[in-house]
């Protein structure tokens, strides 16, 4: 029974330290995050950040793969489902231009701390794969459909560059064009 308690409360623990990240990483950014500060946020000792997760660094890398799959679930649910590509479309675009940030700022702000850190590189790589692995899957068909003549690696490279800019940009409170640019793709995808 003390084992089970004690797996609980690690579990518990860790993912007080997991969410308390994800707040923090959106509220202050990953320069602003701190031991103490995770700690604080999660209401828990902060010598078990380090011991739960090695460093800040480990436990904001778990923090985005946490986030990611939730994520990918939620587009693998949509690309899956019996609907119109142009629907599907739509449905992902509302969910880029939505005013919930939070995953862009976490991605972001998780590439910028790898710029700075090469052994995170290899952790967002392998959620940037999962990203292209799932939007490959869901173009390949669309892409024969409508006749598209470049090659599907690099459609899904533009689409997702394209998510990208449109990100930075309203990170940045810039939206000029953005409207506009979603709509020629809508009458363009539905043409």
């Amino acid at each position: 029974m003390a084992a089970t308690t004690k797996t609980s409360a690690r579990s518990a623990a860790e993912e007080a330290l997991l969410d308390a990240a994800e707040r923090l990483l959106v509220d202050v950014g990953y320069a602003g995050i701190t031991t103490r500060r995770l700690a604080e946020e999660a209401g828990v000792n902060n010598g078990l950040v380090h011991y739960y997760f090695g460093s800040n660094e480990n436990l904001l890398v778990r923090t985005l793969e946490r986030f990611t799959k939730r994520l990918i679930a939620r587009q693998r649910e949509l690309y899956a489902a019996d609907m119109p590509f142009i629907e599907k479309w739509r449905t992902a675009m509302r969910y880029l231009v939505s005013e919930d940030v939070t995953y862009e700022k976490v991605w972001l702000e998780l590439q910028a701390l790898a710029w700075n850190h090469p052994e995170l590189r290899e952790s967002l790589a392998r959620v940037n794969a999962e990203w292209r692995a799932l939007l490959t899957e869901a173009f390949a068909e669309p892409h024969r459909e409508l006749g598209i003549e470049m090659p599907l690696e690099a459609l899904v490279s533009l689409v997702m560059t394209f998510n990208i800019g449109i990100i930075v940009e309203r990170l940045g409170d810039i939206e000029t064009g953005h409207a506009e640019l979603l709509e020629w793709i809508d009458r363009w995808l539905s043409s």
